[in-house]
């Protein structure tokens, strides 16, 4: 048996992988099925073992990862409890939970982190005034690394 599929959908698909950080995507259509997936270089630390490693970001946002860096020793940081992909808003076309100089109270969410198909509400630890926001919608973050500032 032949199977031939369209090399675009492939391409696709694998930049779909890049994008979203998924190790895997499997289609299955009637008796036809295809997997693709992605070599990992080097495991990250993991909250669950299951999780596929996010994609290596591009160059070019080299020193905002380190600003972010640095940010993580502000002791206004909030930080991402998990592994997984940052959302600030509900939904794509909702506004976003929080903006820059907004004042938030304790136990407001700030965004939602994506785990295992499990939406996380992050809530703010006290209240104060959202001074920086350090991820961007759709971006994978690791365990430990600062999201917010909140002053």
């Amino acid at each position: 048996m032949s199977l031939s599929f369209d090399p675009e959908a492939l391409r696709q698909l694998a930049a779909l992988l890049n994008e979203s950080g998924l190790g895997e995507i499997e289609l299955e259509e009637g008796d036809r099925r295809l997997r693709l997936a992605r070599a990992v270089a080097q495991p990250a630390a993991m909250m669950q073992p299951m999780m596929a490693a996010p994609a290596t970001p591009a160059p070019a946002p080299a020193p905002q990862v380190a600003a972010a860096q640095d940010m993580g020793v502000h002791p206004g940081a909030v930080k991402s409890p998990m592994v997984g992909v940052a959302y600030l808003a509900p939904e794509p076309s909702a506004a976003p939970f929080i903006t820059v100089g907004a004042s938030v109270e304790a136990g407001q969410t700030l965004l939602l982190i994506e785990a295992m198909k499990t939406f996380n509400q992050i809530k703010a630890p006290r209240a104060g005034t959202v001074k920086q926001i350090l991820v961007t919608g759709g971006q994978p973050v690791e365990y430990d690394e600062p999201l917010v500032i909140i002053e």
